[in-house]
Parts: structure tokens; sequence; C-alpha cells
């Protein structure tokens, strides 16, 4: 199996599932998890980052300017960030399940 095929089930089995179970359980979800998120995001920001900068794809962009700072934000206020924010985990996780699903098989 190739590298972009683990990257892809990766996405599918881990990633997707966890962004639509934090954005559909919001403040309900476990307080350590939330947190985790600030460490989750800053290792996102930090390696997609090097990986813009280094390669300049549109994919690392993305993980460093919006997912990985969607991480940080939930992580840093927890339960008591807005709803919003919430929602757009939810996005993305979607998001993440339908692009990943679609370019693993396509």
């Amino acid at each position: 199996m190739d590298k972009h095929s683990l990257i892809h089930l990766f996405h599918i089995f881990f990633v997707g599932p966890l962004l639509i179970y934090i954005g559909i359980n919001r403040d309900k979800t476990n307080a350590t998890l939330l947190h985790s998120l600030l460490y989750l995001g800053l290792l996102v920001i930090m390696y997609h980052g090097y990986k813009a900068y280094k390669t300049g794809s549109w994919v690392n962009y993305i993980h460093a300017l919006y997912v990985g700072p969607l991480l940080v934000l939930i992580g840093l206020y927890g339960s008591g960030i807005s709803r919003k924010y919430f929602e757009l985990m939810l996005l993305t996780g979607i998001a993440a399940l339908g692009y990943h699903t679609y370019y693993l098989f396509f």
C-alpha cells in the first residue's frame, strides 16, 4: 500500500470520525479530549506550515491556516467556545471523510 492510501485511510478512520464526533457532541465532549486538540492543532500547524513553506501545496496551507488554528481554538476554550466553531469542526470532519474516501478509490 502506498503512502497516499495510508494517509487517506488515516483520515477516513481516525481524523474524519474524530472531528465529526466533537462537532456533534460539542460541549458534552470529554474535557481532556477537547484540551488535547490544542496540542494536536499546534502539531498540525508546525508540520503543515513547514511542508507548505517547502512545497507550496494547497493541502498544507489548508491544514496550517484553517484546520490547525480551529483545533487550537477549540482546545484552548473547550466547551466555553461558541457553537459556530463546533459546527465548523463538524463540517470539516464531513469534508475530510468525503474527500479522502473519494480519492482513496479514484
